[in-house]
């Protein structure tokens, strides 16, 4: 079995030639994900990863930490196969690591006798070479550019695989992601919930926020809010944590939508305990859904409350109301 890596800088070709060319150039797309996000989410599944081949399908940075993080840690999880393809930036040449030993974590001597072999063609996720490792694929782990972040997930569900990506919480209402999350075929890792983390970006990159940074050799980072893992590997947060819910429902509290037949809450801590209908939630809602205690009805993009139209909301209904 097998698992697909990305370190955030993704490709294409074809018909996507130019919007490929956006993700590759675009200063949103190239965001690095520092290597502490992804050892503080990747060991929730340490168990999953246990004998499964890594394949990391659109790696443009040669400093890539989830191909770092993945080669240190191979013996770690107990990796039986480490797949890398990088894809053509900034004028590098598209290749292909093949790592079957991590050499007892010895990353420097790992770095030295792994040698890179020449793609064909430019190292776009979707091309048929790149394809052709994705199917002895099981999970796919990176952060692919926002922009293709559609593309990307629907490819890993054609060929029923399994992922820990990096996303933003928005995508939860994509008309093309939010039907996964609703028949509980892709959810919220654990790790990034409340808190907005620090990416890495390039050189050229225009620093204009406060949240940011330059450190001591020059490297830009900047934080950026909404940004979750999303997966389809099972982890304990999901199945065993539940919400705690101290309010109580009251019509005054808790008035219904002018175009839905569902009370609005305002904050997740505010879902009512005791309410057995459908409740309209913030999209944040989904870093504490747990299967067993709600069920996902739909989403709302426009609701209107008392005359004006309101951030979207995803429809839930409590299955166990305290009545």
């Amino acid at each position: 079995m097998t698992i697909v890596t990305t370190n955030g800088n993704g490709n294409g070709n074809g018909n996507n030639k130019k919007n490929l060319q956006a993700a590759k150039n675009g200063k949103n797309d190239r965001f690095f994900t520092q290597i502490t996000d992804i050892e503080n989410e990747l060991h929730h599944y340490r168990k999953e990863l246990k004998g499964k081949t890594v394949y990391v399908n659109c790696d443009g940075s040669v400093e890539s930490n989830f191909r770092k993080h993945l080669m240190m840690a191979f013996d770690v999880y107990g990796l039986k196969r480490l797949i890398i393809t990088t894809f053509k930036v900034d004028g590098s040449r598209a290749s292909k690591y093949d790592i079957t030993d991590g050499l007892d974590g010895d990353y420097r001597k790992l770095i030295k006798v792994t040698k890179p072999v020449k793609l064909k063609g430019d190292g776009d996720f979707r091309s048929d070479e790149c394809i052709e490792l994705l199917k002895q694929a099981d999970v796919v782990i990176g952060n692919p550019p926002f922009s293709l972040f559609r593309e990307y997930v629907a490819q890993i569900i054609a060929h029923k695989k399994k992922m820990i990506i990096v996303g933003n919480v928005n995508a939860v209402g994509f008309k093309e992601i939010f039907p996964l999350i609703q028949a509980n075929k892709l959810w919220l890792g654990p790790s990034l919930s409340g808190r907005n983390p620090e990416f890495q970006v390039p050189d050229d990159y225009v620093i204009t926020t406060k949240a940011s940074r330059v450190d001591e050799k020059g490297n830009k980072f900047v934080k950026v809010t909404g940004v979750r893992w999303f997966t389809n590997l099972t982890h304990t947060k999901r199945t065993k944590e539940k919400l705690i819910m101290y309010k109580t429902y009251s019509k005054a509290e808790y008035p219904k939508y002018d175009n839905y037949d569902a009370i609005n809450v305002d904050k997740v801590k505010g879902i009512p305990l005791d309410y057995a209908g459908e409740m309209g939630v913030p999209v944040t809602f989904i870093d504490k859904f747990n299967p067993k205690q709600f069920e996902i009805i739909t989403n709302v993009d426009r609701p209107f409350l008392n005359g004006k139209v309101i951030y979207k909301r995803i429809i839930i209904r409590n299955k166990n109301p305290k009545v």
